[in-house]
């Protein structure tokens, strides 16, 4: 018989009249009662005790009335205790650009990939120079002598007609 309240000892509702209460303890008694159950005397005998101190108190109507203001009050404590915290009221105006600090965690996270940026940069500029290589390369598009060979414009004259082609190659010669 393990029930936390006397009421679930007795096995009736908080509300029940003094009758109901009466019959529930006598039906329960029989079944734990130390001369009428198998179960072993020291057990039965505490059982039996405790489903006594529950009745003695629920039928006297102000020990009763006591005991259901005691249960009210663990009742509310137990809901205060485990309510779920409420969500801050947050307006859509008020919260729009507004910042909070950064947490020590956040701190940590930024200077852990500002580290791994800086790990980075260092290896690739550290490898391109232990093999030699330049650190600034120019493209060849913006080199002038690749851009003025005359390979290049032979290439791209090829479709051309002659008279278009002639003049073109008068006004690339340089002038003297």
């Amino acid at each position: 018989m393990s029930a936390s309240t006397h009421y679930e000892r007795l096995g009736v509702g908080r509300g029940v009249d003094a009758e109901t209460l009466r019959r529930a303890f006598r039906r329960l008694s029989k079944s734990v009662h130390p001369d009428t159950t198998t179960l072993p005397a020291a057990e039965a005998a505490r059982q039996f005790q405790l489903l006594r101190e529950a009745y003695d108190q629920l039928a006297d109507p102000s020990l009763r009335r006591l005991y259901d203001a005691q249960l009210i009050q663990q009742d509310q404590l137990w809901q205060q205790q485990h309510a779920p915290l409420p969500s801050p009221a947050v307006s859509s105006t008020t919260a729009i650009g507004e910042r909070r600090p950064l947490s020590g965690g956040e701190w940590l996270s930024l200077l852990m990939l500002l580290g791994a940026l800086l790990l980075c940069l260092s290896l690739g500029v550290g490898v391109a120079w232990s093999r030699g290589m330049e650190l600034q390369v120019q493209p060849s598009w913006l080199v002038a002598e690749q851009t003025q060979d005359e390979p290049l414009i032979r290439d791209v004259l090829d479709g051309v007609d002659a008279s278009s082609r002639n003049s073109f190659e008068s006004a690339l010669a340089p002038s003297s």
